[in-house]
């Protein structure tokens, strides 16, 4: 039996349809991701699904019990379900503690009280109990507003736009809080820039501000390299380590510099390569599909890079 099953969701508002005919089934432990453009109808469904709206058309269930259908919807607090909204709906003049509270009802107060702590040394907020919504950062927001989706053990969670801000963690810390966009191109730290998306780091030294020198060229960035992590002090001579993602090494046949294809993986429009430098380092790069080279074969390469992402090598 799915945990969610919708069947022919329809929703309006007046004469418009917002939703139309949605189905889709999830089990015990699936996660699904809702994409698309602003305005298509994400949000009105989750509110639909926690129970926040009516449909006027299909069914929803949760564990094969029938939650809404036209003219019957059972009330949200009756569904076991979390939900995190986009705007987070904190409320102000409660605490951290208090608004990770308010989804326990009622809850004893020393049980409350414990559960609250735990979560809140979990979404990494340990100490901010005491603290209202508007003296928190956005992320921070955002995690009590988790915390308090999560509290009183829900079978399902609703995330609304989760993916505005995230966070990464390792080792128990948060290493970065950031926009997609920056995570991948303006990692923070060499486990981040190896985390998010595919990438490799070659040797480099510093010359001239806003130049690398590597294996490859010259790398020439659109702003002065900075070092990542524990120095921002990149002077001519620093050496580095820099990061290059597949789209940064372009296959340009009437380049001098050659790469041998160790490997290469189709992906419809494109393939990455796996390619190795005559100094036995590894690159990748994304090379439209067409191009379509064999195991052990050369072929002309060059960087593209618009910027740099630069770690300055330990020692030095």
């Amino acid at each position: 039996m799915s945990q969610l099953e919708l069947n022919g969701v329809v929703q309006r508002y007046g004469s418009h349809t917002v939703v139309d005919g949605v189905d889709f089934r999830l089990a015990s432990g699936q996660i699904a991701c809702l994409l698309g453009p602003s305005g298509c109808g994400k949000t009105t469904l989750l509110r639909c699904i926690a129970g926040f709206e009516e449909i006027a058309a299909g069914e929803i269930r949760l564990h094969g019990e029938v939650v809404s259908a036209a003219g019957h919807r059972v009330a949200p607090e009756k569904r076991r379900i979390g939900m995190v909204f986009q705007d987070y709906a904190l409320f102000p003049h409660l605490t951290v503690e208090q608004n990770v509270a308010f989804g326990l009802g009622r809850k004893l107060p020393e049980e409350a009280h414990l559960r609250v702590r735990q979560l809140l040394a979990t979404v990494g907020l340990h100490g901010q109990g005491d603290k209202f919504p508007h003296e928190l950062s956005g992320g921070q927001q955002q995690r009590v507003a988790l915390a308090r989706a999560l509290a009183p053990r829900p079978e399902l969670i609703l995330l609304d736009e989760p993916f505005s801000n995230l966070g990464i963690m390792y080792e128990g810390r948060i290493q970065q809080w950031d926009v997609p966009y920056n995570l991948y191109h303006r990692p923070a730290n060499r486990f981040v820039a190896d985390f998010i998306g595919q990438g490799v780091l070659l040797p480099g030294i510093v010359a001239g501000g806003t130049n690398v020198e590597m294996e490859l060229g010259k790398l020439v960035s659109d702003v002065p390299v900075e070092c990542s992590e524990t120095c921002t002090d990149c002077h001519d001579g620093c050496d580095v380590d820099v990061l290059l993602r597949p789209d940064d090494v372009v296959h340009d046949d009437r380049s001098p510099l050659q790469a041998e294809v160790l490997h290469k993986a189709f992906r419809g429009a494109d393939i990455l390569y796996t390619l190795r430098l005559e100094s036995g380092a590894e690159v990748l790069s994304l090379v439209p599909s067409h191009h379509n080279h064999a195991l052990g074969e050369k072929i002309g390469i060059r960087l593209d890079a618009d910027h740099v992402i630069a770690f300055k090598k330990p020692g030095h």
